[in-house]
């Protein structure tokens, strides 16, 4: 009876979100239902192939809690966090995902289940931004189990290897059955269990070319999920910018900051007078070299360490060799370092100060009251910092590039997100 009251919650609270939220509802129906072994499943969990349940958990949420755990294991896949990991803790990445997911589902108006990680502190963060504010404590669990990014070296051998993502479900439709719901019917010889009653094993963990093939098939089905649901006028707004985020072409911040500075020292042509005394008949566009005035910002208020402020450095250093750039480096917390500034002509490495002095608190407003006294505005000017502080209520004339490290937003200039 449990089965069945289970089967029936399930088609229920997929049906209301295809009706109520057909965004959602459209993520969900990519993912065939699958009654897992309790051994190994103790609530949901997937694969980005199917969702996996614990039928005596969702016995005992209601219908809307319901709704919320299949949703937010869609937006997981369809987040595409199987494949963002990257060399991140599995623990941490995992509530990372969390902490970015169950906010966006509440404020669309969906009922978190008991146990659903939640803070408003992250809320509008992706799982990158939130993954550095965590600590690793044993004691904080997701009410899932992701499966997508195991060890690769568990998997079996090619014979093991499940179909590829979306032929199963192909098949099935073929042959007339639902590919929403399913039920494991073969039988162990060994015990003799019925998998059909006691539930699936577990499956075995993605390959890299399957998490390949499905986060382009994830990234095609939200494009078409977003569209079906902007035709119904019922895609909020909230998850109208998700999209578009996701969509949008990603670049690493670093590949960002090179392509700000290069674009800046860019060689450009000088279109000067002909000589007379060469006889010359017209102008001429001739290549000249423009060398860049960069100046770099180190916010030393605590908040970031000095080997972060290293790596930083490095980067410009790379960039810098890269084009003709004469580097001022300062550092600030409240005020001024008393030991700076540093100046590196285009031939000079740039290099960390041994040391600087700082700890205190941050306001941004020294360094560019200190640029109004120089010789002429820089051509561009970059700020490592975590955005928490005072800027000037006056916008300078030259281009700025925050490189921030944390959520906080900054009034003007260019915001460099640092993962």
């Amino acid at each position: 009876m449990l089965k069945l009251d289970v089967e029936t919650k399930l088609a229920a609270a997929r049906t209301r979100l295809i009706i109520d939220k057909p965004f959602l509802g459209a993520l969900v129906l990519r993912l065939p239902l699958v009654a897992a072994r309790p051994d190994w499943c103790s609530t949901t969990s997937t694969d980005a192939r199917k969702l996996y349940y614990n039928a005596e958990y969702i016995g005992h949420l209601s219908l809307a809690e319901t709704q919320f755990v299949l949703a937010q294991e869609a937006l997981h896949c369809a987040l595409s966090h199987f494949a963002r990991r990257g060399h991140r803790v599995k623990h941490l990445w995992d509530l990372a995902c969390d902490f970015a997911i169950n906010p966006i589902l509440i404020h669309d108006g969906l009922t978190a289940p008991p146990g659903a990680l939640y803070s408003h502190e992250y809320e509008g963060m992706t799982a990158e931004e939130i993954y550095p504010f965590l600590v690793d404590n044993e004691n904080d669990s997701t009410h899932e189990e992701n499966l997508f990014d195991k060890p690769e070296e568990q998997e079996g051998g090619e014979g093991d290897q499940p179909p590829p993502p979306d032929q199963e479900q192909d098949e099935n439709e073929g042959k007339g059955k639902s590919p929403q719901t399913e039920t494991d019917a073969d039988e162990n010889p060994e015990d003799g269990v019925d998998e059909t009653r006691e539930g699936a094993h577990e499956p075995p963990p993605l390959s890299a070319q399957e998490r390949e093939t499905l986060e382009i098939q994830w990234k095609q089905r939200l494009a078409g999920a977003a569209q079906q649901a902007m035709q119904a006028g019922k895609l909020s707004g909230d998850m109208a910018r998700l999209v578009d985020f996701l969509l949008e072409p990603k670049l690493p911040w670093r590949m960002l900051l090179a392509h700000y500075m290069t674009a800046r020292a860019r060689d450009d042509y000088s279109y000067t007078r002909p000589s007379s005394r060469r006889g010359e008949p017209a102008i001429l566009p001739s290549l000249r070299s423009h060398q860049l005035d960069v100046v770099v910002a180190l916010d030393t208020s605590g908040s970031i360490s000095t080997q972060e402020m290293g790596f930083f450095v490095s980067e410009i250093d790379a960039i810098k060799g890269q084009i003709r750039a004469r580097v001022v480096l300062h550092a600030c917390d409240e005020r001024l370092s008393p030991d700076g500034p540093w100046t590196f002509e285009a031939w000079e490495p740039l290099v960390m100060p041994a040391a600087f002095q700082g700890g205190g608190g941050t306001d941004f407003t020294p360094v560019f009251d200190w640029v109004k006294t120089l010789d002429r505005e820089p051509d561009l000017l970059v700020y490592f910092t975590d955005a928490e502080g005072p800027f000037p209520k006056t916008v300078p004339h030259y281009p700025v590039i925050w490189l921030v490290k944390g959520k906080a937003l900054v009034p003007w200039g260019q915001r460099v997100q640092l993962n």
